[in-house]
């Protein structure tokens, strides 16, 4: 599978990652270490999970599951903000970082994390008590990679300018929502990256599901699925983007391609774009994924996507 270096300061990722939020939630230890096999036998090295997944199972059982081959793989992890009922105070920020980076280290059973992220800023902190605590665990060895995720222009470039003026490490991506029917990062998120040199790691890539095409118009949602269990995620459901989505079907059908190559050629065709994060609960769904790689659209394609989504 193609890697790309996240940013210029960054390891080399998968162009597809695996989005390990369903592990300790929808998954057991033993259905992790069968989804975690299957990406890495399709080539997938780039590993995405967080502390809160699970309320940290996610981290055990993906650490459990690469055994022994974990030296293979980049993985990524994210650690909670303050919480927002505790009062902040100086040097709370960067007390919840050490203590982070502790439980995920031991969760993950390895010696360090390779790409660190911020999930959510923290809205009180100061940058140079974000910027200097997670320097020092870079400079301690266990982070690799510092990166930010669910931030928006001006707090890239704030951090970033934060970390540049004291001579300490930048953090080399952002994570953020993004797919063909949710572009808002595109007025400034984008931008704001490129401008300091960071790679962009899209979630959400398929918009939870709508993008596949198992969904349909006026149709009950399968039983089961994302937007029949969790109505949050069916927000996107609109009629705007069900119209959407049957104009990119038959764009990708004219092409000889489905829906989901559509969705994933489209944002790795984002010069921005390092990899792109993509969950799964089976392996099949891993194998199915990975196959949807390899249309490289050009600029023709492009335009077509464009015009299909403006109607």
């Amino acid at each position: 599978m193609e890697k790309r270096t996240l940013g210029t300061t960054g390891p080399e990722l998968s162009v597809l990652g695996l989005g390990c939020n369903n592990f300790g939630m929808k998954l057991d230890a033993g259905q992790t270490r069968e989804v975690v096999a299957a990406a890495l036998d399709a080539g997938i090295t780039h590993f995405d999970t967080a502390e809160m997944y699970g309320e940290g199972r996610s981290e055990e059982f993906l650490g459990a599951a690469l055994g022994a081959r974990r030296d293979e793989v980049v993985i990524a992890s994210k650690y909670l903000p303050r919480p927002q009922d505790e009062a902040y105070v100086p040097g709370a920020l960067a007390r919840r970082i050490r203590e982070g980076v502790e439980g995920s280290l031991r969760r993950l059973g390895t010696d360090r994390i390779d790409v660190w992220y911020q999930h959510y800023p923290d809205a009180e902190a100061p940058d140079d008590e974000l910027v200097t605590t997670l320097d020092e665990l870079v400079r301690s060895g266990k982070v690799l990679h510092l990166a930010t995720s669910n931030v928006d222009g001006g707090q890239i470039a704030g951090q970033a300018a934060a970390a540049r003026e004291r001579g300490l490490a930048t953090f080399a991506g952002v994570q953020s929502e993004w797919n063909l029917l949710s572009r808002a990062v595109e007025a400034d998120v984008v931008p704001a990256a490129r401008a300091e040199g960071m790679g962009v790691v899209p979630y959400f890539p398929l918009a939870s599901g709508l993008l596949t095409g198992k969904y349909a118009a006026g149709q009950p949602y399968p039983d089961g699925s994302r937007f029949a269990v969790i109505p949050y995620f069916a927000q996107v459901a609109t009629e705007d983007n069900f119209a959407a989505v049957a104009r990119l079907s038959e764009l990708a059908a004219a092409r000889g391609h489905d829906l989901v190559s559509l969705a994933f050629g489209w944002l790795l065709a984002q010069p921005d774009v390092t990899s792109v994060i993509a969950g799964a609960s089976t392996p099949a769904q891993v194998a199915a994924n990975a196959g949807a790689l390899g249309w490289t659209l050009d600029a023709d394609d492009l335009a077509a996507v464009e015009a299909a989504l403006a109607g």
